[in-house]
């Protein structure tokens, strides 16, 4: 079995617990206005092996098998759901720790079997309303609360992600809504608030493409804790805990 994969991070250490080797895959249906990856919405890029992914893997275990493990990111990862049920599945043989960095769209029970193998998910809560959804990432709220849900179901645990755009997704009664939303899960660990960055403009620039944010101030780190302490009484008791010591995100 094949995947068609954008690149590769030997060592990340912002995409979950510990170092972690990240796979980026090819392809995303969304287009999100802060998208820092337009250069894997096009579903082409080099393909790969299943037993060449582990095998780049394995070269990497020493280095990460203590507390860290293999992500995989994107793009979407599900939308090449076969692929990465399969990965995990065969590095779940060889011990190694799961996590699936997504949007929380693509097929269900494509979704479904790679959860079976998966040991932690982060997932980009993007907006709070199926407006705003669709306006600015092209997308469907209630598919991605749908998917949150089959977590909470199979008991995955969960990593909610949310980027903080200055005067877009910054709001108190948005933050707010971001925070009770994640809060409806039994099995989310931590809500992340990010700083939204421009550091993707290059990107858009050498795809001679607009960047849609482009004249969004970025979000400063003072801003971040803020909102952290806004929400705090807004999430259980163990997710709290474990917002206050999340790491901090370029």
């Amino acid at each position: 079995m094949n995947g068609i994969i954008h690149s590769f991070q030997s060592l990340g250490a912002v995409d979950g617990p510990g170092l972690r080797f990240v796979i980026f895959l090819q392809g995303c249906t969304l287009r999100c206005a802060y998208c820092h990856n337009p250069d894997t919405w096009a579903p082409n890029g080099k393909t790969y092996s299943i037993e060449e992914v582990v095998e780049k893997v394995l070269r990497y275990k020493p280095y990460f098998s203590r507390n860290g493990g293999v992500t995989v990111s994107g793009g979407e990862p599900l939308m090449q759901w076969q692929f990465v049920a399969e990965l995990f599945r065969r590095l779940h043989r060889e011990g190694i720790h799961t996590a699936l960095d997504t949007a929380g769209i693509g097929d269900p029970e494509g979704a479904r079997l790679v959860l079976l193998h998966t040991d932690l998910v982060l997932c980009d809560l993007k907006f709070s309303s199926a407006k705003d959804y669709l306006r600015y990432c092209r997308g469907n709220l209630n598919t991605v609360l749908d998917f949150l849900r089959q977590t909470e179901t199979l008991q995955v645990p969960l990593w909610i992600r949310h980027v903080v755009v200055p005067n877009l997704t910054s709001g108190t009664e948005h933050i707010q809504k971001i925070a009770d939303l994640a809060a409806q899960f039994s099995n989310l660990q931590r809500l992340e608030l990010l700083p939204f960055r421009k550091l993707c403009i290059s990107k858009y620039q050498a795809m001679k493409i607009p960047f849609p944010l482009s004249d969004y101030e970025e979000c400063t780190g003072a801003e971040i804790e803020r909102l952290y302490r806004l929400i705090e009484n807004h999430l259980p008791q163990a997710a709290r805990a474990r917002c206050f010591s999340a790491p901090a995100h370029p």
